[in-house]
C-alpha cells in the first residue's frame, strides 16, 4: 500500500525528523541495492514505537522491521509502506556482572555487544566476532558460525506484540532452528524484538581479547571485502557446505551484470559497485540452477529478499 499524503503528514507530525520519506534502501543494506521505501521511521522510545504500530495497524499499512541491513536484499522497486528502524533509539548495552549476563537492546550493533562482553570478562560470544548487523537481527535469525550460535547464549527476549503488548520470553520457550528463530510461543501476529539477555561465563578479559583478535584475523583472511551480505546461501543438510558446492560447480568469479561470486569465498555474492537487485537475483538463480543440476542439491538463500516485484 502506497502511503497517502494524509498518512505522510501524520507520520511527520508525530515523529518529525525521525520520519523520512522515499528513502533509498541501497543506503541501508550492506549489498548497496534496493529501491526506495515509502517511509522510514526511527522511534526513540517504547511510547513512540507503540504509537507508530497503532497508526500503521489502524490504517492497514504494510510495515517492515529493519535490523542492520546486513542480511537483506531489497528489490529494485523498493518497499511500499513503512520501514521501522530501532538503530537510533534502542541501542543500549548493559553488562550484569553479578549474573554473568549482558542485556542489549535490539538495535545495538553485534560488534558492540561482543566488545562489551570482552571488556567485562564474559565469554560465550566468540563465535559472533566479526559478524555484522544488530543483536536483534542476530537473535531473530539465530546467527552463528561453526563455533556456536545465538541460541546457545540467549537467556530471554523482551518482545513487543503490536500494538502494545510486551512480554519476556525465556530461551526454554523458543523454537530455534538453523538460521531461524522459528516461532514465538506467545500471542499472534508479527513480533518486534525489543531486547536480548545473554547468559555468558566469566573469563579473563585479556584472554578474551587475544582470542577475539585471532578470530577476527582469520575471518578477514578467509572472507572477501566489498559490498556483500555475508554468506548468501544456507548450508544444506549434507556433508558439503554451500560454498564448497558452488566452488565445485565452477562458479567462482561467475558474474551477472555487476554481481559476482567471490573468488575468495564461493558463498559470498559481491556487488562490484553498480549491481542492481535484479543482477543479484539473476546470479542467485544461476548459482541455484548449476548446483541443483550438478549435485541435486537445492540451495536456500540465507539472505532475506523483500520489496515490490
Amino acid at each position: 500500500m502506497t502511503l497517502s499524503a494524509a498518512i505522510r503528514k501524520a507520520l511527520e507530525k508525530r515523529f518529525g525528523q525521525q520520519a523520512r520519506f522515499d528513502v533509498p534502501m541501497s543506503a541501508h543494506t550492506s549489498l548497496r541495492v534496493g529501491g526506495p521505501a515509502d517511509a522510514m521511521v526511527l522511534p526513540h522510545s517504547i511510547d513512540e514505537l507503540t504509537d507508530l504500530m497503532r497508526l500503521v495497524m489502524d490504517e492497514g499499512i504494510d510495515w517492515y522491521l529493519l535490523g542492520g541491513g546486513t542480511n537483506l536484499r531489497v528489490r529494485d522497486k523498493g518497499i511500499r509502506g513503512v520501514v521501522i528502524s530501532l538503530a537510533d533509539g534502542f541501542c543500549g548495552i548493559c553488562p550484569d556482572l553479578s549474573g554473568n549476563r549482558i542485556h542489549a537492546e535490539s538495535g545495538a550493533r553485534l560488534s558492540a555487544v561482543c566488545r562489551h562482553a570482552i571488556e567485562s570478562g564474559l565469554s560465550g560470544m566468540g563465535f559472533a566476532i566479526g559478524i555484522p548487523g544488530t543483536i536483534g537481527g542476530a537473535a531473530m535469525m539465530n546467527a552463528g558460525t561453526a563455533d556456536g550460535d545465538m541460541a546457545g547464549v540467549i537467556s530471554d527476549l523482551r518482545v513487543l506484540f503490536p500494538p502494545e503488548r510486551i512480554e519476556t520470553v525465556s530461551r526454554n520457550d523458543l523454537d530455534y532452528g538453523y538460521r531461524e528463530l522459528g516461532r514465538l510461543p506467545v500471542a499472534s501476529g508479527a513480533p518486534i524484538l525489543l531486547s536480548v539477555s545473554l547468559q555468558l561465563r566469566r573469563m579473563d578479559a585479556g584472554r578474551l581479547k587475544t582470542d577475539a583478535e585471532s578470530r577476527l584475523a582469520r575471518r578477514h583472511a578467509s572472507q572477501p571485502a566489498g559490498f556483500s551480505a555475508g554468506c548468501f546461501f544456507k548450508n544444506p543438510k549434507s556433508s558439503r557446505s554451500a560454498g564448497e558446492l558452488i566452488d565445485r560447480a565452477g562458479l567462482k568469479g561467475h558474474a551477472f551484470g555487476d554481481a559476482v561470486v567471490s573468488d575468495k569465498h564461493a558463498n559470498f555474492i559481491i556487488n562490484r559497485g553498480g549491481a542492481s537487485a535484479g543482477d543479484l537475483l539473476g546470479l542467485m538463480e544461476q548459482v541455484q540452477t548449476r548446483v541443483r543440476n550438478r549435485f541435486e542439491v537445492s540451495l536456500e538463500p540465507e539472505v532475506r529478499i523483500i520489496g515490490e516485484e
